[in-house]
């Protein structure tokens, strides 16, 4: 069987399925999230860029919350405060914090060398995507242990027996 079956069979599993959907929900939350930074940031709404990838990373994790519970872990009904949304929003805030330290980062490099806005905008833009990249890998290994439903019904190919009365 050659690397790309392999890959295949693995995309088409129930752990493969996941972790792409877990991925595809990471790459909506960081648009979101990015946007949200460049427009505050960049149309000078908020001028401080630590503030700015603050906010706009914790109005980007209501969105993203809903969609990885329920569109890649397949959860429904009403969230349950303490197995899901304190450890979502502990590992999010945790994200979140070491993306303000690549905002003190920015800005020192913003004040330091009195570069225009555009780039400025682009390299607060670039620490935050950074930050979060670290904290991609982490998340999964979390959030797959925190929303894990339980193991696929295996699906019976045989022929279904009649029931004798």
């Amino acid at each position: 069987m050659s690397n790309v079956e392999r890959l295949l069979q693995w995309g088409a599993s129930r752990t493969g399925r996941k972790l792409l959907k877990f991925a595809a929900t990471s790459a909506v939350s960081t648009v979101i999230s990015g946007t949200l930074l460049v427009v505050i940031y960049g149309a000078r709404l908020i001028t401080s860029e630590v503030l700015a990838t603050l906010v706009a990373n914790l109005l980007a994790m209501v969105p993203a919350y809903h969609l990885v519970r329920r569109w890649a872990w397949g959860k429904r009904g009403r969230s349950h405060w303490r197995r899901e949304v304190v450890p979502y929003v502990g590992m999010s805030l945790l994200g979140t914090s070491f993306s303000l330290i690549g905002a003190n980062v920015a800005h020192h490099l913003v004040h330091t060398h009195h570069w225009p806005h555009l780039l400025n905008t682009a390299l607060v833009e670039g620490t935050n995507l950074g930050s979060f990249a670290i904290f991609w890998v982490l998340k999964i290994l979390v959030f797959n242990r925190i929303f894990h439903v339980g193991p696929e019904m295996p699906v019976s190919s045989g022929p279904r027996h009649a029931r004798v009365r």
